[in-house]
């Protein structure tokens, strides 16, 4: 039975039976199989690197200085430590005119550093790890300082009030983090040069680090003695970092990644499933006579099964070995784009994936051949001489829904999540049937719109669409969901982000300053108005203990309530409500001091309503508000908003700092230079150059999802070529009836043309209704825009469908024409 199978196979191959079932399934396993493969090897790095992204085995963090108990007691219990402290701060490099300053990471490490991991160099292409450490009166640097400031190593750069050496060129620390977080250059310094720069005063926004390795269980006890202690008032506002903790949050992140690519991929492998059942049904109907023979030859019914399920599985593992090497050749891709957002050298991929492809082959071709297969084994034999196979019987139609459970199963496996695939596998089922309903209703117009034609070519491709209902809105629901998917990751995606950059005010601030100390306050506005109007802010920092006279953090906090309650709030004060403010609840409490305005989605998130006192820890003081009321914060506004505002007598013997909001103009985009040069300690956002970080790395990640959603289109393009090639029989004979009749080839081809114009356009326009439908959503919902309505989406979807459609039907039907009409008529 093999031996007979496999003759079979090569036979058909030869013939170009099997081609586009190989090709649709190959294109289904390569979808899935990039994304595999790349979330493996980022699996793989995260976890091989989870001790060293910590640059020890426990990390403690804080906003304030630690105090010296948590130092002493990790070496009581013979761990290893070291220090670090991390900041933004400015960088400035050059002298007079020629004078340049940056935002720099700023690190301060202490002896001891890195306690986990390697720290290297650059020596040039190659990077070499080091144990030594910045000695006093130098730092080390990246590249990107180096091209942004035109360093070189020897050269001079000022960080606060010294003047540093620079001595190395930093290849990789390890724990500079992901590279997407990383939004300014590197410089590392040695500890004790933190000090004599002063950036570290009063309110400086710094994380201060205690990195500790040594025996796992040295560190576990540890670890359960820092939580006790941070849950102290003593302890309050220290954060705990394990190599567990650092881990479970990377696969969570990972997770989550794998389940949005997944989806995607999914998409692409549910259009090539629908692609090779269509393939398969025209195989096995195209070999009735052929099963016919072997019927009256004396097979049974069950071993024509067999024979043909064996060749299935043939080309089932074939199609799967040549997507497994398609998709990993593909995640190449994938890691160009996305794989630089990791830190470090990603390790080899491993076989899970290629394991996953091939039963991922094998359980869609297997899934949604197997109807076919079925209802060709319950046919009579007379039906099989005659050539028909008749209608799907009962147990053909189960196995339409044993298809449909296989991709269920298959959308449950990939995602890892109940919930979200059902919901994808809703969305895709819903999308497929609401773009089905438009276009049945489009051909229902078509069909009266049809008498009113005189051209016989769109008369002819209209006549063609009608016949073939089914087949026809096949095509265009698997193309629109292809072309949607690349529209808005497009068009759409850019006329978001044109809608965000328009809702910014003119002349909205671009430069924020904070650190400001007040005796610093009047030289720093009189050089901010001498480029424009300054909006100064006072404010203080304090972490948030009470809520009603109870703990903030405890059991039942949530891990994002956590997270920012253990870290310090910027408390303003005004007595004034800002422009970019507005009252949801309460009064605003205006003269009346004693009381604090929350931002409402802050308030939202820790659970705090009218009424409610809240108790701050600034600098060892106890500062009590009642909330009067709940603002909305328009934050496009760029206004120097804080999250809790009061009056300023509530703040009256706090020690206090000021931030600044302005707009520069672009005449003066040396401002931030000279004021980095003449106040040190300050740090000059500018708001330009972090959109511009952002916007690259946005730009990475939607490159990457394209590249994904391109194997929709091609599969749509499949499900295109499938319909047509379904129906190639029937067009030729078609097609030599007609030219029998007198009507030529030209005015034939030229109706074909119109057909698959027609097709691509409909399916072009429900692309656009899609994307544009989706984008209404995301401007209204998501980014709280004014949506408008985009005349190149529209345009763009109907020319990318018509070229689309009119490409994938002229490779499906070019041979119909060519053939004579009486070779045609002959087979029929």
């Amino acid at each position: 039975m093999f031996r007979l199978s496999l003759r079979m196979t090569l036979r058909d191959w030869r013939a170009g039976e099997l081609r586009f079932l190989l090709a649709a399934l190959t294109l289904s396993v390569a979808a899935l199989s990039a994304v595999n493969f790349f979330v493996d090897r980022m699996g793989a790095a995260f976890n091989r690197d989870a001790h060293q992204t910590l640059a020890a085995d426990l990390r403690l963090e804080s906003e304030q200085p630690l105090a010296p108990e948590w130092r002493a007691e990790a070496l009581r219990r013979g761990l290893r430590a070291a220090d670090t402290v991390t900041m933004l701060s400015m960088a400035v490099a050059g002298e007079g005119e020629q004078t340049n300053s940056l935002l720099v990471a700023l690190k301060a490490v202490g002896e001891g550093y890195p306690l986990r991991g390697k720290l290297t160099l650059a020596r040039g292409d190659a990077a070499v790890a080091t144990a030594a450490l910045p000695t006093p009166g130098t730092v080390w640097v990246d590249q990107a300082l180096m091209l942004n400031l035109n360093l070189r190593v020897g050269a001079r750069l000022r960080i606060g009030d010294s003047e540093l050496l620079v001595a190395e060129r930093i290849a990789s620390e390890p724990d500079a983090g992901a590279a997407f977080m990383n939004l300014a250059p590197r410089v590392m310094m040695a500890r004790a040069d933190l000090d004599a720069a002063h950036l570290l005063q009063q309110h400086a926004l710094a994380t201060h680090r205690l990195l500790l390795a040594g025996e796992p269980a040295a560190v576990a006890g540890y670890a359960q003695w820092a939580k006790a202690r941070s849950a102290t008032a003593q302890g309050g506002g220290v954060q705990i970092e394990s190599f567990e903790s650092r881990r479970s949050e990377a696969n969570t992140m990972l997770e989550q990644a794998q389940q949005f690519l997944s989806l995607v991929g999914l998409l692409s492998a549910l259009l090539a499933a629908v692609a090779v059942a269509m393939a398969a049904r025209r195989f096995m109907l195209r070999h009735v006579d052929a099963c016919a023979m072997l019927r009256c030859l004396g097979m049974a019914q069950g071993q024509v099964l067999r024979l043909y399920l064996l060749e299935f599985l043939l080309v089932a593992l074939a199609g799967s070995v040549a997507g497994v090497l398609c998709g990993f050749a593909a995640h190449f891709v994938l890691i160009e784009w996305l794989g630089k957002l990791a830190a470090a050298a990603l390790p080899a991929a491993g076989w899970r994936p290629a394991l996953q492809g091939l039963a991922t082959g094998l359980v869609l071709l297997v899934g949604f051949a197997l109807p076919p297969l079925l209802q060709l084994r319950n046919t009579s034999h007379v039906r099989l001489l005659r050539g028909d196979a008749g209608a799907p019987k009962a147990l053909s139609l189960a196995g339409y829904g044993l298809g449909l459970g296989v991709f269920t199963a298959l959308l449950l496996w990939q995602t890892g999540d109940v919930a979200l695939g059902l919901a994808g596998g809703a969305a895709f089922l819903l999308g497929g049937l609401l773009f089905g309903l438009l276009a049945w209703l489009a051909l229902r117009l078509l069909r009266r719109a049809r008498p009113l034609l005189r051209q016989p070519a769109w008369r002819f491709a209209i006549t063609d669409m009608l016949r073939r209902p089914a087949a026809t809105v096949a095509q265009i629901v698997a193309l629109a969901l292809g072309l949607t998917a690349l529209l808005l990751l497009t068009v759409v995606r850019a006329d978001l982000l044109a809608s965000w950059r328009l809702a910014t005010p003119a002349g909205a601030a671009n430069h924020f300053v904070v650190n400001i100390q007040p005796e610093q306050r009047d030289a720093v506005e009189a050089r901010m108005r001498a480029v424009g109007q300054a909006e100064l802010r006072a404010s203080t920092r304090g972490r948030l203990t009470l809520i009603n006279g109870r703990a903030s953090v405890d059991g039942g906090t949530g891990a994002e309530a956590k997270e920012s309650l253990e870290r310090e709030f910027d408390i303003g004060q005004t007595s004034l409500l800002d422009a970019a403010s507005s009252i949801t609840a309460g009064a605003w409490y205006g003269q009346r001091h004693g009381e604090v305005s929350v931002e409402e989605k802050t308030a939202q998130r820790l659970k705090l309503k009218l009424g409610d006192q809240l108790t701050f820890d600034v600098a060892g003081q106890d500062l009590t508000l009642r909330v009067s009321s709940l603002r909305k914060v328009d934050w496009r506004q760029r206004r120097a908003s804080m999250i809790f505002d009061t009056h300023a007598d509530s703040l009256a013997g706090l020690p206090l700092s000021y931030a600044a909001a302005l707009h520069v103009p672009p005449q003066d985009k040396r401002f931030a230079h000279q004021l980095a040069r003449d106040f040190p300690n300050l740090s000059v956002f500018d708001v330009a150059a972090f959109i511009e970080q952002m916007q690259r790395t946005l730009d990475q990640v939607s490159h990457a999802v394209e590249f994904l959603f391109l194997f929709t289109l091609a599969s749509g393009l499949m499900v295109l070529y499938a319909a047509l090639a379904g129906a190639q029989d029937q067009r030729s004979r078609q097609a030599a009836l007609l030219r029998a009749l007198g009507a030529t080839r030209r005015q034939l081809a030229r109706a074909q043309w119109v057909e698959h114009g027609l097709t691509g356009a409909l399916a072009g326009l429900l692309a656009a209704a899609g994307a544009s439908a989706a984008s209404w959503a995301l401007a209204r919902y998501a980014f709280h825009l004014e949506w408008q309505w985009s005349a190149p989406l529209w345009l763009g979807g109907l020319l990318a469908g018509a070229v689309c459609a009119m490409a994938g039907g002229w490779f499906g039907l070019r041979h119909v024409l060519k053939l004579p009409p009486l070779h045609s008529l002959r087979q029929a």
